[in-house]
């Protein structure tokens, strides 16, 4: 298989768990949309996935050439929490307010969407590599 075949199935392969990962960390922030409290005490910290691209091998590498992708880290958001007046709520401060998690969900269904499609797309891509080493080795028959 040339370099260049092997480098997309790389890259795409790469972008796989990377977009499974963003899928993972947008259902865990949906779940805990309405987490008032966690183990610290505190509501749930939205969490974002954060990417860098990975260094090539051999050619590739010596022209400083990406050739795909990983997770570098997870990291929480340090916005502020939402606050939602609800005196009988039984996490409420003195005053009647409840601090909420700092997760916005149509963000968090938009980044769930992205990286479904991303992942598809790179599923499709390893799919078309695979097909097209399929006939070419068909052609050499």
């Amino acid at each position: 298989m040339p370099s260049t075949l092997g480098a997309a199935i790389q890259a795409s392969a790469s972008a796989l768990g990377a977009e499974r990962t963003r899928v993972e960390v947008a259902v865990s922030n949906l779940a805990n949309a309405e987490s008032t409290k966690g183990p610290n005490g505190e509501p749930y910290r939205r969490r974002d996935v954060l990417l860098e691209s990975t260094p090539g091998s051999g050619f590739d590498n010596a022209l400083g050439q990406a050739v795909g992708v990983r997770v570098k880290g997870v990291v929480e958001d340090t916005a502020a929490f939402k606050r939602r007046y609800e005196p009988g709520h039984p996490d409420a401060d003195a005053e009647g307010w409840v601090a909420l998690p700092n997760v916005d969900s149509a963000e968090e269904m938009v980044d769930l969407l992205s990286a479904s499609r991303a992942y598809q797309a790179n599923l499709t891509a390893i799919n078309i590599i695979r097909d097209m080493v399929q006939k070419a080795l068909e052609l050499g028959r």
